[in-house]
């Protein structure tokens, strides 16, 4: 019998008992569906995260203060950052498009007319929009004039507009942001959320003016919490941090020895940074899945052993007939495995169709990615493969005159 008739054979087998045969793959569709569901939710995770990091802005350089030193409050030893360090990057460092300072003034209570909301004031530099690829929608940012003579304007989020001003055009009120009165000059376009900051629930506001009215800055003084620079192009990204780091060394009069004061990053190391972190998680996931199945191979494995024992008396037939135990093997191998392969059809078909669902109908994104299809079927005929030898070896083992007289 050639591989083909044998194959044919072994189909005869598995349709005669349609039910049971479905009930035999069920658990490899489970366990194929679940990897690549659950490996989509973690693609899916990984993506959202990086294009999150990228709404951060392009090219992007990021230089904040460190924790163990020169922090706010500081009362001794290194100076941490302040605008005069980003005034110093703009003048001196070769290679970027601008550099902004940011400082999160403090949260206030935001007031126009009788609507009334809480929010952040944020304090920032005229070049905000363009190296935090947050554009002005309505308006202008404030220039370098009103950063100079300190004037008392603001920006509005795109929420923080709809909030207190509803459909009425904001550009020209006035608003009191605690004790401080502020004529609106622009509205930012909508942005949404980046990691765990609302960029449309905010009010900005010149950063010489938060370092003047607003408590948190008014207490450290001209101290920022994070400044961020926009290189030219990813290739001039590694020749800016050299340049930024030499400069800030010597600013804070610090030597090769010592400890920075500061810490320097880009999006590609919190991106690299988030995917060590979703890689255990996805691994975790994997795991989880295989067990689905590897109790779909067991359910494999139960179910041939019991086809055989029903079929002990064709088997003896066969035999008689002259087919060699290699023959009975792999036909009973080639069942086990036509199961394996069907199901893993099926369970790729309810996996990619599941994780369509389930990126429609909740808040977290899915990315079917193709490693994961190969993987869950390439697992599945493995575990076809595995689980159904020992009941394919035990068929060839059979006595021929045992087997003829099983009833």
């Amino acid at each position: 019998m050639n591989l083909w008739q044998t194959i044919g054979v072994a189909w005869e087998g598995i349709a005669i008992n349609k039910v049971r045969s479905f009930l035999t793959m069920l658990g490899i569709i489970i366990g194929v569906a679940a990897v690549i569901i659950m490996m989509g939710v973690s693609a899916g995770t990984e993506a959202t995260i990086a294009d999150q990091i990228a709404g951060l802005g392009s090219n992007l350089i990021m230089v904040s203060r460190s924790r163990g030193g020169g922090g706010l409050g500081s009362q001794e030893g290194t100076m941490g950052l302040n605008y005069e360090d980003a005034l110093a990057m703009g003048e001196q460092v070769s290679g970027i498009n601008g550099v902004v300072a940011e400082q999160i003034a403090t949260s206030q209570t935001i007031r126009a007319g009788s609507t009334t909301i809480e929010t952040d004031v944020i304090g920032a530099m005229p070049g905000f929009p363009g190296v935090r690829g947050v554009p002005v929608a309505d308006g202008r940012f404030f220039t370098q004039e009103d950063l100079d003579r300190k004037a008392k304007v603001a920006v509005l989020g795109y929420t923080t507009a709809q909030d207190l001003f509803g459909d009425a055009d904001p550009i020209g009120q006035s608003i009191t942001a605690g004790s401080v009165r502020l004529t609106v000059v622009g509205v930012m376009d909508e942005k949404g959320l980046v990691g765990q900051t609302d960029y449309d629930q905010r009010v900005y506001v010149p950063l010489t003016v938060a370092f003047q009215r607003f408590s948190f800055s008014r207490r450290f003084g001209e101290r920022v919490m994070t400044i961020y620079v926009q290189a030219e192009s990813p290739e001039t990204i590694e020749n800016a941090i050299t340049q930024i780091d030499a400069l800030l060394r010597r600013r804070h009069d610090l030597t090769a020895m010592d400890g920075a004061d500061f810490t320097i990053y880009t999006q590609e190391d919190i991106i690299e940074t988030q995917e060590a972190t979703t890689e255990a998680f996805r691994s975790l996931l994997a795991w989880v899945a295989g067990v689905s199945l590897l109790v779909g191979g067991i359910g494999i494995m139960n179910i041939m052993l019991v086809s055989v024992t029903e079929r002990t008396r064709e088997i003896g037939i066969r035999q008689a007939v002259g087919a060699a135990p290699s023959d009975i093997r792999l036909q009973f191998l080639i069942e086990a495995l036509v199961l394996s392969l069907v199901g893993g059809l099926i369970g790729v078909a309810v996996g990619v169709g599941g994780s369509w669902l389930f990126g429609q109908t909740s808040e977290m994104r899915t990315v079917v990615v193709l490693p994961s299809i190969l993987l869950a079927f390439g697992s599945a005929a493995v575990v076809g493969v595995f689980f159904g030898f020992f009941p394919a070896n035990r068929a060839s083992q059979l006595d021929p005159i045992e087997a003829l007289r099983h009833e």
